[in-house]
């Protein structure tokens, strides 16, 4: 038995109520109720809670009370509310759909451009289908292909596709495709999407329900009409596209010699990223507080928030930092805006997730200025200090799901500490953040306690300059504030990303500067900062030295690449090096240690098991091992010297140090697996050797041990197919010059492509083993 006093029994009661989590709950198994059963809801489970009270002896109506055990139970997880969802986006955002997806138990569906090919959202959906683009047409513009992705979904029995954010996510045509074909749109209904994702309509919307917005015109469409609104209400103004968002196509003009030509390019920039060029004008708000409210409606006129964010970190009008809630907001103006952000959608019956956004001028006065009316970057905020997945919710609710059944409750929401989103993009800060290209050299993502990371960066990965830079998003939580900004930091500095600019520098300098760390900041704060751009001489007061000065920040990684490549490629004469006036202080290859046999081995190997090759001939080889008893082994080093860490590092002389040492110790191997495939091509293009010379002179270093050579079939030792009679010289060359043994494979283990390199390598005289992936 276990006693409770009534005060302390209802803090507990009230911390269950919004979803205390499963791990903490079992200590909670004796709790007093006044009902046979009391739910803990959360945004995805229900507890419930079942237990008999009964009055103690001293109990005087307030004193104590005694409870028996009661047993706690998990509801069922909801019955998947489509069979297959497509997530109708790329990178980061599809593959959160994604995840979503399948922790709802339903197939995912991925679309990419031939540019995404190796993209994580690709090869992480259950199914995946390429998106076609006439010659000259841009990525994005595949991404923007009503009838193709439609097309796609139909043929693929696809019954949901959630758009994610940008692209078609704001679209009233797509929403409408979609319902034509039969399939649920995970968003806002196409009168939604006509009110809000047209920024002008919107605002009529918002001085309908009564809240307040900024001075603006209508959409404008010509220059005569931009010059009379600015005629009317003066500077500055900022540009808005009418459809979209993400920064894109705004622009803030504070000299009338910049207006038109800041609409112009505007109009150009919205045209290019949502298929709409027009723009609104609104007179500008210096140095506001940009706040937006999370809201769920679910199609009837029921509205519930999910409190705020606060996104007034930006640079170019992109959002960059966030957090949620918006602690430092008073509570009186915090519950005003919720208030607004209901009224509004709930007048527009609104379904779906969406995000009315707010600016706050200097005296704290609300402007509305959009609905976002689809997910967005930062819901990770909302999610992680709400605990509702609000991805998932968007799916039930698409599917037909009340509040009650997804157990949302207005009372019941409650924010739980901090947390805070950073956007890590592969940008120079020091060149105003133009994005950088190149491919990633390394990549470690950070996690650890309260870190939750959303991305699709890995070592290898290819940053093309056809999409948004944004590599990854991490989340961090704490119970407080300057918690959640250390946790931040520390993830910051744990993080590796190289082979690419990053901003990480830039956030750093953004979370320790001292104005951020009142909470307290505005949308200027980055234009106000200019030396948070400023990341190269950048140096932090952090415990670890080289952590603490951007200077050193992989300065040992830096030199050991520079002596690797030098060692390799010598001195580059690009940078005025003349090989010719280098002296050597000795002779290198003496100096470097060669391995020695052990004295009870021979050194001629005694002719190995390719002496019986040389002898009997391939039908000869292939019989005795048949007949072998023992296990033979392919030894792939020399090989996978060329695809491994060493990185197509490995030059002939290095090999030709072990050759003595790998005649002997593998003159009983099966093979030697030591050419084609990639080793050919590595040979030529990084190593600027002669691959025909590199194996001749192994072979004549290793003469008992059979010679393997990996053939791409009809490809040979390249990336396409060449004519029949070039694979069999091919072959034909490879045997003479030491070859043994081809291994034929071929990468989409097409037969015809794979019986050529099998038919070209048997008439060469080697032995043949066909390979299928």
């Amino acid at each position: 038995m276990t006693i409770f006093r009534p005060a302390a029994l209802a803090a507990v009661l009230a911390a269950g109520a919004v979803g205390l989590s499963s791990a903490f709950l079992p200590s909670f198994t004796k709790s007093v109720v006044k009902t046979q059963q009391a739910t803990a809801a959360s945004s995805s489970s229900r507890l419930f809670v079942s237990s008999s009270v009964e009055k103690s002896e001293t109990d005087s109506g307030d004193n104590v009370v005694a409870v028996t055990p009661q047993q706690i139970t998990a509801d069922k997880p909801p019955p998947p509310p489509f069979k297959k969802v497509m997530a109708a986006n790329r990178a980061e955002i599809s593959v959160r759909i994604q995840r979503a997806v399948t922790e709802l138990n339903m197939a995912s569906v991925a679309i990419y451009v031939d540019e995404d090919r190796y993209g994580q959202h690709r090869w992480g959906a259950d199914e995946s289908y390429v998106l076609e683009k006439d010659d000259g047409a841009t990525p994005i513009s595949a991404y923007l292909d009503i009838p193709q992705i439609i097309n796609i979904a139909r043929e693929s029995g696809v019954d949901a596709i959630h758009p994610g954010y940008g692209f078609l996510s704001e679209s009233p045509e797509f929403a409408r495709a979609c319902e034509d074909a039969g399939i649920a749109f995970v968003g806002p209904t196409p009168e939604n999407l006509d009110t809000f994702s047209d920024k002008t309509s919107a605002r009529e919307a918002a001085i309908a329900a009564g809240v307040p917005v900024v001075p603006g015109s209508d959409a404008l469409m010509d220059n005569d009409a931009v010059n009379a609104f600015v005629d009317e209400v003066g500077l500055p103004v900022i540009i808005k596209a009418s459809m979209g968002g993400g920064g894109k196509g705004m622009r803030v003009v504070r000299d009338r010699a910049d207006l038109i030509p800041s609409f112009e390019s505007a109009s150009s920039e919205a045209l290019a990223s949502f298929g709409d060029g027009s723009c609104f004008v609104e007179r500008f708000v210096e140095r506001p507080r940009h706040i937006e409210v999370q809201i769920i409606g679910d199609g009837r006129g029921d509205v519930i928030h999910l409190w705020e964010r606060d996104c007034s970190i930006q640079r170019r009008h992109q959002k960059v930092i966030e957090m949620a809630p918006a602690w430092s907001l008073p509570d009186e103006l915090r519950a005003e805006l919720h208030k607004y952000a209901v009224e509004l959608t709930s007048a527009a019956k609104y379904k779906n997730a969406g995000t009315v956004e707010f600016l706050l001028d200097q005296q704290n006065r609300p402007y509305f200025i959009e609905v976002n009316p689809r997910i967005q970057v930062e819901h990770t905020v909302t999610e992680e200090v709400t605990g509702i997945d609000v991805v998932q919710t968007q799916i039930r609710i698409a599917g037909g799901a009340t509040f009650e059944e997804i157990g949302l409750k207005q009372e019941d929401i409650v924010p739980r500490g901090v947390a805070i989103q950073c956007r890590v993009t592969t940008e120079n800060p020091e060149r105003d953040f133009a994005p950088d290209t190149g491919v990633i050299s390394l990549y470690r993502h950070s996690a650890g306690a309260g870190i939750r990371m959303d991305g699709v960066g890995y070592s290898g990965l290819a940053i093309t300059p056809y999409f948004d830079s944004m590599i990854v998003k991490y989340t961090a939580r704490g119970g407080t504030f300057a918690e959640t900004v250390a946790r931040m930091r520390r993830v910051l500095i744990e993080c590796r990303i190289r082979g690419v600019k990053t901003n990480i520098p830039f956030l750093l300098n953004v979370l320790t500067h001292p104005e951020f760390e009142t909470g307290v900041v505005t949308t200027a704060f980055i234009d106000e900062n200019p030396e948070l751009k400023m990341v190269s001489q950048s140096t932090w007061d952090f415990a670890s030295d080289e952590q603490s000065d951007q200077r050193k920040v992989g300065e040992k990684e830096r030199l050991i690449r520079y002596l690797a490549n030098l060692a390799v490629n010598g001195h580059p004469p690009e940078l005025g090096a003349d090989p010719t006036k280098i002296k050597s202080t000795g002779d290198r290859r003496a100096a470097t240690r060669v391995l020695a046999l052990p004295k009870d081995v021979p050194a001629d190997g005694g002719g190995g098991m390719r002496k019986i090759l040389l002898a009997e001939g391939p039908e000869g080889y292939a019989k005795a091992v048949r007949e072998h008893k023992g296990l033979l082994l392919m030894d792939t080093t020399w090989r996978d010297a060329h695809q491994s860490l060493l990185a197509t590092r490995m030059r002939t002389k290095e090999l030709e140090r072990c050759a003595s040492y790998t005649n002997a110790a593998l003159s009983n191997a099966f093979s030697l697996e030591m050419w084609g495939g990639a080793t050919f091509d590595v040979a030529m293009r990084f190593l600027h050797e002669c691959p025909w010379e590199r194996l001749e002179s192994l072979r004549e270093k290793v003469p008992d041990v059979p010679f393997q050579m990996l053939l791409r079939g009809a490809n040979a030792v390249g990336y396409t197919n060449y004519p029949d009679n070039v694979v069999h010289k091919f072959c034909n060359q490879a045997h003479k010059s030491g070859v043994d043994i081809f291994r034929v494979f071929d990468s989409l283990n097409y037969l015809d492509n794979l019986k050529l390199g099998v038919d070209a390598a048997g008439s060469a005289g080697g032995v043949v083993g066909g390979a299928v992936a």
